[in-house]
């Protein structure tokens, strides 16, 4: 297609206004060229589409983690597939992921949203993401581009970092999937060494689109670019949301006046174009589909219970003849299978780990101590209505949960000039009398009525974060009487409106019915873990912990969890600890308890996933793609928090496994048991590949990733990978072609380090079964 020939054919104003989005998570369609409007959508987990609700629900596959600990990566690619078909069922052309910034710090609160601590492990996951998300004619955009590892004053930090640890660590991943023909690229918040991204021309035009030569389309992060000119020269070339910002008629005017070329808009209209016709949104040939339609539950399940890491097991697990058994913890019947923030999507269905055990054996649930800072939505459906400012119904929508979310733009059939508040209703039937709890978080002004009646009324103010306020808000509660059987009709009222072309809507209508105290729920889960064969605690952070626009303080688990599990494993010293978080947690019971598996933040198939691998149907397949402390303390590198606007990234390029040689963490990078044994039986190297042999030596079929880990004195690091299969007594010959950049450095350009090199086939990074020394 010619693109110029198009561009031709636009005036300057035109071409402008393409460059600003249409809304939220749209670019405007030009019917005159043939373009049709370009929808994109957050991911990483599933694909939200353009409304922020659970009227349009979504597949929810597990965190970028738990993709990252399955260390598979055909896997991943499939996983790419399921989420190209979801973003074609709910017209998207873009991708807002994967999430490539690096697992830095422990306390990085977006920790569960990236893959690894490690370049190349995330490189490698990431290239499969997005390969098999575009071989279903979807564009990706890997993000943010570049060095945003944390998210304290993530607008307006600038981080300080060596050009070697930029381009050998930070930069690395973004070049893999360039390499790998990402669509597109999305320019962090951040500034780094003095600039902010969107305009950091040195990195997005220079590194990005000059030296790797990527084609794509440079999107900005939602309100990222801030000015005209210097934005304009920067490289970023599409500022969202719209229809409002820095552009429009101050770029076109920097354009006549001479400030900003052109030539510069056309390239940036020609990149437009370019991913308009490789989704099929400009006028030709359909997208690109899979051949058949992906299961999305089953393959949910499937990567569920291949990122599942087993951390210790002393023989409890898989389970055998367990006739009852004690499950434990309030995350057993709501389990956390996601993090907070843009990550979030709403699936129609959530197997809890109390569903999923309770199908496999007998079951006897305690909650002993819940660790929730914010109740949850009133269970059951509701109803939210758009009223005008006479209280007229603009229109009504039925909401599977009591939550209120419209970021951006609201439902299609409702006149966002007319709009003047929302309100949400939701009928309840309490099951016992007494003292409930409603609560609203949200911003902005609310009044509560409950069957008619006022019963509070109050305004929340904001916190800092836009992403704070919208995502995870402050909670007000309000005590009210009911009475078991009874209906109460429960309602929020809340003043809303479209502002700048945007609508921001977001509230929650949370509930908890009278239970008794805490150290009550405690003793009655001591006696049901006494009486059972085995317990079984599923662990879990709260979303006031792990969630997009804060970091961590620590890595604690949240309430009194860690005192619950030493209670639990006196009374049962058979005590299983799952541990249902996104990123590391201190585990101060660890010696105590039989088994501890990790099974991130899971998705939507969590219980199944739980039970098949309780229970032996599948084998737990992960490995830790990041390091884990024992305490925060013991980590090298933690730094989340500015000082004077500035994060210095000191260390270098010594971050994750590389930054604990001469340290001894809990557990190290790659670690993972299995149900099986293995033995690595010999290694070979041949110019740039490995071949390594070993043998399944256990009583069942089982995986193993092998790690090959290079050095040549100045430290050990992960140079490839791969997974393989085995039936017992089975011997599996894998090889593994090792990449260039492996044995290169940056010293003002990529030099390879001429000599000797020791590689090594691992089963974790300090557990080195074979070794075979090259020269290069």
């Amino acid at each position: 297609m010619d693109f110029d020939e198009l561009i031709g054919r636009l005036d300057l104003a035109t071409k402008i206004r393409l460059l600003t989005g249409a809304g939220m998570w749209s670019l405007p369609p030009l019917p005159e060229i043939g373009l049709d409007r370009l929808v994109m959508s957050d991911g990483p987990i599933g694909v939200r589409g353009e409304q922020w609700s659970s009227t349009d629900p979504s597949i929810a596959l597990p965190s970028p983690t738990a993709l990252a600990a399955t260390w598979d990566v055909d896997l991943v690619r499939r996983a790419g597939r399921l989420l190209a078909q979801e973003a074609r069922r709910k017209g998207v052309h873009v991708l807002l992921a994967p999430t490539l910034n690096l697992h830095r710090s422990p306390l990085g609160g977006r920790h569960f949203e990236c893959f690894s601590e490690d370049p190349y492990l995330t490189g490698e996951i990431g290239a499969a993401y997005v390969e098999g998300v575009q071989e279903g004619g979807v564009a990706t955009t890997p993000k943010h581009f570049v060095a945003n590892d944390f998210e304290t004053e993530r607008f307006t930090v600038d981080v300080r970092v060596s050009e070697r640890a930029l381009r050998e660590v930070y930069l690395r991943p973004f070049e893999r999937v360039v390499g790998a023909g990402a669509w597109g690229v999305m320019t962090a918040y951040n500034s780094v060494n003095g600039t902010t991204m969107t305009e950091h021309a040195d990195l997005v035009n220079g590194v990005l689109k000059g030296e790797w030569g990527f084609d794509g389309l440079v999107v900005s992060d939602w309100t990222a670019v801030r000015t005209t000119e210097a934005a304009a020269l920067g490289g970023t070339d599409v500022a969202m949301p719209g229809p409002s910002g820095p552009w429009g008629k101050r770029l076109e005017a920097a354009v006549r006046e001479g400030r900003v070329p052109e030539s510069a808009v056309d390239d940036r209209v020609r990149r437009i174009l370019r991913l308009a016709e490789r989704v099929g949104a400009l006028r030709g040939p359909e997208p690109r589909g899979t051949e058949r339609p992906v299961d999305g539950v089953a393959l949910a399940r499937e990567v569920a219970a291949r990122g599942f890491t087993l951390l210790t097991n002393d023989g409890i697990l898989p389970f055998d003849g367990v006739r009852t058994l004690a499950v434990i913890g309030s995350a057993t019947a709501e389990a956390r299978v996601m993090g907070g923030g843009s990550a979030q999507v709403f699936p129609d269905r959530i197997v809890s780990p109390l569903q999923g055990l309770s199908e496999r054996t007998q079951v006897r649930y305690a909650l002993g101590t819940d660790p929730r800072i914010r109740l949850s939505p009133l269970s059951g459906p509701a109803q939210a209505a758009f009223l005008d400012a006479e209280g007229g119904m603009l229109a009504e929508h039925r909401l599977a949960t009591a939550e209120v979310r419209w970021i951006g733009q609201l439902p299609r059939d409702v006149d966002g000039d007319r709009l003047k508040a929302v309100r949400l209703r939701a009928a309840y039937v309490p099951e016992v009398s007494g003292e409930h709890r409603l609560s609203v978080a949200g911003v902005g002004a609310y009044t509560v009525t409950v069957n008619g009646e006022t019963v509070l009324d109050e305004s929340i103010e904001p916190p800092g974060d836009p992403a704070v306020a919208f995502l995870s808000p402050p909670e007000r509660r309000v005590s009210v009487p009911m009475t078991a059987g009874q209906r109460y009709e429960v309602a929020v009222t809340h003043p809303a409106g479209v502002f700048g072309g945007l609508a921001f809507v977001s509230f929650t209508l949370g509930h908890a019915a009278p239970a008794p105290g805490e150290d009550e729920l405690m003793a009655e889960a001591l006696r049901v873990a006494a009486e059972c064969d085995v317990a079984v605690v599923v662990a879990a952070t709260t979303p006031e912990v792990e969630s997009e626009g804060f970091d961590r303080s620590d890595l604690a688990l949240p309430g009194r969890q860690d005192e619950l599990i030493h209670a639990v494993t006196a009374a049962n010293p058979r005590t299983v600890v799952v541990v249902n978080a996104g990123s590391p947690v201190e585990l101060p019971w660890l010696e105590e308890v039989a088994a501890v598996l990790l099974t991130w933040f899971p998705g939507q198939e969590a219980g199944a996933a739980l039970a098949d691998v309780l229970f032996g149907d599948t084998e737990p397949g992960g490995r830790l793609p990041t390091t884990w402390p024992r305490r925060l303390a013991d980590a090298p590198v933690v730094k989340v928090t500015p000082v004077d606007g500035v994060v210095a990234y000191d260390e270098g390029v010594s971050i994750g496994y590389r930054a604990w040689e001469g340290r001894t963490p809990m557990f190290w990078f790659g670690h993972g048991l299995g149900y099986t044994t293995w033995s690595y039986d010999s290694i070979a190297a041949e110019g740039a590949s490995v071949t390594v042999a070993l043998t399944n030596t256990g009583p069942r079929p089982g995986r193993e990733v092998v790690q090959i880990y290079l050095s040549n004195g100045s430290g050990r690091r992960l140079a490839g990978f791969d997974v393989v299969e085995a039936e017992p007594g089975e011997t599996v010959i894998t090889t593994i072609f090792l990449p260039e950049r492996a044995f290169q450095v940056w010293e003002g350009g990529w030099r390879t380090v001429e000599g000797e090199y020791t590689l090594e086939a691992a089963h974790h990074v300090a557990d080195l079964r074979l070794s075979v020394t090259v020269k290069v």
